[in-house]
């Protein structure tokens, strides 16, 4: 293959799986949260901090679900999820946007 042909190659995009509804998307669009060697569970908007991540999407029922049962979070993180470290996480959920309501 000649030089030319291999820079022409698409660049690889990660994929990764929301824990809630277990749809795949790009890296870049779904929000990491991860628990610290600490044992602390944050959101991670560098994907780049150190411990056990998993990633959730924008939706907005996906973060209903993640919140109003932390049973899901602690499942996905190998851990037990503390009160405020939840209250933390709804501080950082995405705003709703007009796209992402369901037409009725």
């Amino acid at each position: 293959m000649s030089k030319k042909k291999q820079l022409l190659r698409p660049k690889h995009v990660p994929q990764r799986t929301c824990f809630v509804c277990r749809e795949k998307r790009d890296n870049r669009l779904l929000m990491r949260l991860v628990r610290t060697p600490e044992g602390t569970v944050v959101v991670d908007p560098t994907v780049k901090q150190h411990g056990r991540g998993a990633y959730l999407c924008d939706q907005p029922a996906c973060w209903d679900k993640v919140l109003a049962n932390g049973r899901l979070l602690n499942q996905a993180l190998k851990t037990t999820v503390s009160e405020a470290d939840l209250a933390a996480i709804a501080a950082q959920r995405p705003a709703v946007s007009k796209q992402a309501e369901p037409h009725e």
